[in-house]
């Protein structure tokens, strides 16, 4: 039986409120992930965690050596936890994420992070194109609103969408209630 791994996308400070470019309810996201986080830690499973550091010369958030920058601790890596860092949006874009999964056994895949419509979509994909089996906690991954056609899109919205979308072929997605009493 193939290793499932929790792994943690983005929850870094800028997100949160009174950051550089903060989401909806990104504290409740990562409240629930905590409770994953610590269940797979508990377990003896593996827990991964993936950070954004912007590379852009005029980056407004996730710039290296910033406090924004930094992983949230609700959710900080605990000592000896993998902490990839990206500057993608798809965290196994120039990184050594899939040979970290890969020499691990990992097979699984449970997805936590923000944001739903840009790296948590991206990852989930690709995760499935590797073959990796893919579990998307929904309520603790994080959006914000959206513009689109001169209409503001709600986060809620948004955030429906896109963990519809990943349950029609990409990935289980269910309540982080419902993996915890697993």
């Amino acid at each position: 039986m193939s290793e499932n791994a929790l792994i943690l996308i983005d929850f870094q400070n800028d997100y949160f409120e009174g950051g550089a470019f903060p989401l909806v309810e990104t504290d409740i996201a990562a409240a629930r992930a905590a409770k994953l986080v610590d269940r797979f830690r508990k377990a003896g499973r593996p827990v991964i965690h993936v950070r954004h550091h912007s590379t852009e010369s005029d980056a407004t958030f996730f710039v290296p050596g910033t406090e924004g920058a930094e992983i949230n601790g609700l959710v900080a890596p605990a000592a000896g936890e993998p902490v990839v860092t990206k500057s993608n949006i798809n965290a196994f874009l120039d990184t050594d994420l899939k040979a970290l999964l890969d020499t691990r056994g990992i097979g699984h895949v449970t997805v936590v992070g923000a944001m739903s419509h840009m790296c948590v979509d991206a990852f989930v994909r690709a995760a499935s194109d590797f073959g990796y089996g893919v579990t998307v906690a929904h309520d603790a991954v994080a959006t914000r609103d959206l513009d689109f056609g001169g209409r503001t899109v709600p986060a809620a919205e948004v955030h429906a969408a896109f963990m519809s979308a990943l349950a029609f072929a990409y990935a289980e997605v269910a309540s982080t209630e419902d993996l915890l009493q697993r």
